[in-house]
């Protein structure tokens, strides 16, 4: 199955619900809410230059099937203020959620956890290590280490923008 950041679709939904620069699960939430038949996905972004590391992310992807057979769009509210070349965006999903899911969690951690931030969402224990981070299951250390892999390959096939 093909995925494809759909850059059009992405700024007019950041734009839609006022996304800012430094809270991309906020951004994926809202986008999900206002987004008929939207996953929300939490894992990581790779790209060329610093952090020259993955970065934790979110974003919401669309299906799209067609005569062509079957496609996801990836649909990023925070593109705008990534400052990035949308060609060199790397998305890795670590954790897929729907609507009807991602509302329930939510409501949850607001009563359970009042004081915390709900977003992002971390899987049960047992949690495994990613970076400097213990973090999310076995899903969020696999798409780390493909996120990691990658961030090395184009920052050592780029070693320009360094």
């Amino acid at each position: 199955m093909n995925k494809l950041l759909d850059e059009t679709l992405s700024i007019k939904i950041a734009e839609t619900i006022n996304s800012r620069a430094s809270t991309p699960f906020d951004n994926a939430y809202k986008a999900a809410l206002s987004t008929e038949g939207a996953r929300y996905i939490q894992g990581f972004l790779a790209f060329p230059g610093k952090p020259y590391r993955p970065v934790e992310h979110s974003w919401i992807e669309l299906d799209d099937t067609s005569d062509n057979g079957s496609l996801v769009r990836i649909i990023d509210p925070t593109l705008p203020h990534l400052n990035k070349n949308p060609q060199e965006l790397w998305y890795f999903a670590a954790q897929r959620l729907t609507v009807k899911k991602l509302k329930a969690i939510i409501e949850e951690s607001k009563e359970d956890y009042p004081e915390d931030d709900p977003l992002p969402i971390y899987d049960d224990p047992p949690y495994e290590y990613y970076g400097d981070v213990m973090l999310g299951g076995q899903d969020y250390l696999t798409a780390y280490q493909a996120a990691e892999a990658k961030c090395r390959e184009i920052n050592e096939l780029n070693p320009e923008r360094n």
